[in-house]
């Protein structure tokens, strides 16, 4: 039904939406084309991945679902240590103002890896992951947005806190997946 769609796409959005507040911590000023780039980075991976995942089959999903919270576990770490690093130097660092192929690429597929698994019925595969992918955008756009915000006045405490969360959210993803917690 659209509300389990609707649902789906929410939960499926989620990490991109912590990502997106955290990225928007990390800019100087917020504009609509950054908002517009998260956005479209975080929603065409969030509906390109279970498209994939149809395509590819069951097999490599299951393959992949083996590894995927590692695979993010890694990405977010490492971004999150990265933005606490910056954080603390006393030079004024832009590198996490960027938002190149290099900087997007590891977040996109960070908060994307696990929607290969989410299966679909055949004849519905393009519009549930048009949908996943315009609720994502949209969420992304506003996260980054809303991280700006609450970044804008003590931007290194803001980017500590958010390469933080990245740690903790991978670590979340992690034990998760081992069994160790759930949620």
């Amino acid at each position: 039904s659209l509300l389990e769609l609707f649902l789906l796409a929410v939960g499926l959005s989620m990490d991109a939406f912590a990502v997106s507040v955290c990225k928007g911590l990390s800019v100087h000023r917020g504009s609509m084309k950054q908002a517009l780039t998260v956005g479209s980075w975080f929603g065409g991976f969030q509906a390109l991945m279970p498209f994939l995942g149809y395509l590819l089959g069951i097999t490599f999903s299951s393959l992949i679902t083996s590894i995927d919270h590692w695979i993010a576990f890694v990405l977010l770490a490492f971004i999150g240590f990265n933005m606490i690093r910056e954080a603390r130097s006393d030079e004024e660092n832009e590198s996490n103002d960027r938002f190149d192929f290099k900087t997007m690429l590891p977040l996109a597929v960070a908060t994307s890896i696990d929607a290969l698994a989410v299966g679909f019925p055949a004849g519905k595969i393009v519009p549930a992951v048009s949908f996943i992918g315009c609720i994502t955008f949209l969420l992304s756009a506003i996260g980054l947005k809303a991280g700006n915000i609450i970044g804008a006045k003590n931007r290194s405490r803001a980017e500590f806190a958010g390469g933080l969360v990245l740690i903790l959210m991978g670590i979340k993803i992690l034990l998760e997946h081992l069994g160790v917690i759930s949620f």
